[in-house]
């Protein structure tokens, strides 16, 4: 069967048995660092297990313990922290995009400008980037406490100098 003898299939099935039944074995200590510390992801709980997996004789890297614990359900789905900063469905005045169907042949053909915010322990700052289109580089920033347009005016600057 597509130049694959059966014995081999046998064989491999025999191997991944084989394989299951010796990372059982890992399946209690997992279970009690995880009663510990629920959320501790894979990095974290294969390099706590390392003793372990020494003692036991068994051979399994990181990869591989990610893989067996996705097969158990095991896995740890990271909590995503995701703050909403656009809001498209306001009364203002949306303009259109002026360049899209503009080709973009070379560098400093056309800037955009984005501000975007970073929270400090202190406050919230606000970043102010101008980039190239045709590149996709940074060409100019500010960073400010308020957002001002004048912080947007000091990117475009140091973008055309």
């Amino acid at each position: 069967m597509f130049g694959i003898s059966r014995q081999s299939i046998y064989q491999s099935k025999t191997r991944a048995k084989k394989r299951v039944e010796e990372l059982s074995k890992l399946l209690p200590c997992i279970i009690k660092i995880r009663m510990e510390m629920p959320r501790i992801g894979t990095r974290k709980l294969y390099f706590l297990l390392q003793d372990d997996i020494r003692k036991m004789n068994i051979k399994i890297g990181r990869d591989a313990l990610f893989s067996y614990l996705g097969s158990q359900n095991m896995l740890v789905k990271p909590i995503k922290s995701y703050t909403k900063t656009t809001n498209s469905s306001h009364w203002l005045h949306k303009y259109p995009n002026l360049f899209e169907s503009t080709i973009m042949r070379r560098p400093d053909q056309v800037y955009v400008s984005d501000i975007t915010y970073i929270k400090s322990r202190e406050r919230t700052h606000y970043l102010s980037l101008v980039t190239d289109v045709f590149s996709r580089k940074i060409v100019g920033y500010k960073l400010s406490e308020d957002m001002s347009s004048e912080s947007v005016v000091k990117a475009m600057r140091m973008a055309v100098k």
